[in-house]
């Protein structure tokens, strides 16, 4: 079993930068997937960004390529994602996710991934 809580969140002007954190307790977190989510049309929810158990591998939604940073460790057991130059469409509830291994090629992507763990979120709101 795995927990998580995101942490983070706050309102901040078109432009600024915010970073959010995502603390997890339990077993074998480290072999997991581990991503961010945020809520988009026609899907529950979309991946923003993953990084695969290894951490060498991460992968990112267009949208935000060049502008959010995810990263994790392992020891502290806490998943991150920078995120700079933020813009009102960014505005949203923020997930952190951890699943199978395997899953993490299909984060990014039009379909919904099925993680197997969930933070309840944290909010993010963008001013222009």
């Amino acid at each position: 079993q795995v927990e998580l809580v995101e942490s983070g969140g706050g309102s901040v002007q078109a432009g600024g930068s915010l970073r959010l954190s995502c603390a997890a307790s339990g077993d074998a977190y480290a072999s997991r997937c581990k991503g961010w989510f945020r809520p988009a049309p026609g899907k529950e929810r979309e991946g923003v960004a993953a990084i695969y158990a290894g951490g060498q591998l991460r992968e990112y939604a267009d949208s935000v390529m060049g502008r959010f940073t995810i990263s994790r460790d392992n020891a502290e057991k806490v998943l991150s994602l920078q995120m700079n130059s933020l813009k009102s469409e960014d505005t949203a509830t923020y997930y952190c996710a951890a699943g199978n291994p395997f899953v993490c090629a299909a984060v990014i992507g039009p379909r919904s991934v099925a993680m197997d763990y969930w933070g309840k979120g944290t909010l993010v709101t963008i001013s222009s």
